[in-house]
């Protein structure tokens, strides 16, 4: 195929996205995950184009950019590349859904707090109580928080993605679908896929095996490239970063992220809004679009509001900044909360306000359970009780 059908046949399917499918050319393939996951067999239709990204002038940029900088081989570069496909899936997943849905905290938590998260989670925790209890120990961070991201991320590595990363990636930084931020998108895509260029090679991973997020978040953790290059570490002990398969090292690098991105040992994550009618009318009138905290807490007491928690010593926790968080039900009363720097820091994670505070509920939730186990069994917990 000449270098311009292939340009001509990868821009009329990256500019029709929306169009029925059949519209485009197109090639539908199935995949299957790693081997060593335990339900990742099941099998995956991913809409691509073949061949988009060889004798692509963007691509070659990138790669003379990659010698440059990382000193990579030009001609393993772009034999990797030929094989890279575009995949349309990954580009329509990206833009999210087509008509706006309404926001629902209710329907957040029932997809995300169940039995099933609660009751692996609980086992999770018991097969790899030593090195929670290690990871809490070394870097402050909760085994209960710890135990819950890994449960809302992939329920425990049991769903680590189907995509391969490197067609994931390269899609996005090359044919990133047309928004207001596709600039800046297509920026941030193009560092993750240098960073998963540079992770793979440091590590001896052929890229084409890595599979993951159609957005590149790779492993038990789902880590982006980046937090992986930055954050990963190797809990372990076999001088080997394997975060799709070595629960230790994902352990290790949860723990390891949010120490990074500012943990405060033994300090709460929220503190509960009370639902009566003057304490509503505050948070409303307070309500913060950022994680980040702009009130202290005094402020909103002196207010009016009051706090749902029994154990908040007012006087000593006075100064504390807190952010007021809104989870909003349609057609039901908001829930809010105060987030403190725990909070913010959750939301490094993800950003998505709902995501924090469903990592938090479902913690609060494994955490109950595993204290009932401890007490049925006369076994100390591994947590401390507060």
């Amino acid at each position: 195929m000449t270098r311009w059908l292939k340009a001509l046949l990868c821009t009329f399917a990256t500019t029709h996205i929306a169009v029925a499918s059949g519209s485009s050319p197109k090639i539908v393939v199935v995949q299957a995950q790693s081997e060593s996951s335990v339900l990742q067999s099941q099998m995956f239709e991913e809409e691509i184009v073949p061949q988009c990204y060889a004798d692509n002038s963007h691509v070659d940029a990138f790669i003379n950019d990659m010698v440059s900088r990382h000193n990579f081989d030009s001609r393993a570069l772009h034999a990797l590349f030929n094989q890279a496909v575009y995949s349309k899936t990954a580009a329509k997943l990206v833009l999210g859904a087509k008509t706006p849905i309404l926001k629902s905290w209710q329907a957040y938590q029932a997809r995300l707090i169940d039995a099933v998260r609660i009751n692996t989670g609980v086992r999770f925790w018991q097969q790899n109580k030593a090195v929670l209890q290690k990871a809490s120990k070394q870097f402050g961070v909760p085994p209960e928080v710890i135990v819950s991201i890994i449960g809302v991320e992939t329920l425990y590595g049991q769903y680590m993605g189907h995509f391969r990363v490197l067609d994931a990636l390269t899609t996005l930084t090359f044919d990133y679908p047309d928004t207001s931020n596709r600039t800046q998108r297509m920026s941030r895509f193009r560092k993750e896929l240098e960073d998963f260029l540079v992770w793979t090679r440091s590590a001896g991973i052929k890229p084409t095996t890595v599979l993951g997020s159609y957005t590149g978040a790779i492993g038990i953790p789902q880590f982006l490239p980046s937090s992986i290059v930055e954050y990963a570490i190797d809990y372990e002990g076999d001088d080997h970063i394997d975060l799709r398969n070595s629960f230790a090292d994902a352990i290790g690098s949860v723990a390891n992220y949010l120490k990074q991105h500012g943990w405060e040992s033994d300090r709460p994550i929220v503190w509960r809004v009370h639902m009566d009618t003057g304490s509503i009318g505050i948070a409303k009138a307070a309500l913060d679009k950022k994680a980040e905290s702009r009130w202290a807490l005094q402020q909103l007491l002196h207010a009016g509001m009051l706090l749902d928690e029994r154990t908040v010593d007012i006087a000593s926790e006075a100064e504390t900044p807190v952010s007021v968080v809104e989870l909003l039900t349609s057609g039901q009363p908001a829930q809010y909360i105060l987030g403190l720097k725990n909070f913010h820091v959750l939301t490094r994670y993800n950003h998505s306000f709902f995501y924090a505070a469903a990592v938090y509920e479902l913690s609060e939730r494994i955490k109950t359970e595993m204290r009932a186990l401890s007490e049925m069994t006369a076994q100390p917990a591994i947590y401390p009780v507060r």
